[in-house]
């Protein structure tokens, strides 16, 4: 009779959990985080390159980031890039160190944050959800003894439930998160 393995489902469902948390870095809050600027690239070199490959990404102060561009020619590269990534940002450039003000969040945008973060965690669900049903096809396909079935659906759905719950509790810390700025 093959033993389950469940080390790989609670690996998949902590992977879920910690792509949420990635998600949520990216999300602005109007508190400066080096992640906000993550997922930008820069065209410099004639490529397209992670803004953390070609500057310094810090946050000085609770409102402000400021980016230490390495190469002067690239300054205004990065600059565009900043400014176009959609994230509502004004870059202002002195020298090769541009600031990166943060606006104030209006209650519209507050509550526009608070939807897109709830739908983060609601795939996030889905994909620990997924990843429980892909467990309970496993032990079905094993043909393990009633019993010990049981025992392994029991342990999926505990360990899917924990991981729902850390998911819940992640959101709830973004929403208030989002409140408080």
């Amino acid at each position: 009779m093959p033993e389950m393995d469940f080390t790989d489902y609670e690996r998949r469902m902590q992977g879920a959990v910690d792509a949420l948390h990635k998600e949520f870095q990216g999300l602005r809050t109007g508190r400066a985080s080096t992640n906000l600027l993550d997922n930008i690239h820069v065209e410099v070199y004639g490529s397209k390159m992670p803004i953390n490959q070609v500057a310094t990404v810090s946050a000085p102060e609770p409102r402000l980031l400021t980016v230490q561009v390495w190469d002067a020619g690239n300054t205004k590269a990065v600059e565009k890039a900043i400014s176009t990534a959609g994230l509502g940002l004004n870059p202002q450039p002195a020298g090769t160190l541009i600031r990166v003000p943060l606006p104030g969040l209006t209650e519209e945008r507050r509550v526009e944050l608070a939807k897109v973060a709830s739908k983060y965690a609601e795939q996030a669900k889905i994909a620990v959800r997924n990843i429980r049903r892909e467990g309970m096809d496993t032990a079905k396909k094993n043909k393990l003894p009633e019993d010990e079935l049981k025992k392994a659906e029991d342990k999926i759905q505990k360990m899917t439930d924990g991981w729902i719950k850390k998911v819940e509790e992640a959101l709830a810390h973004k929403e208030q998160e989002i409140k408080q700025v």
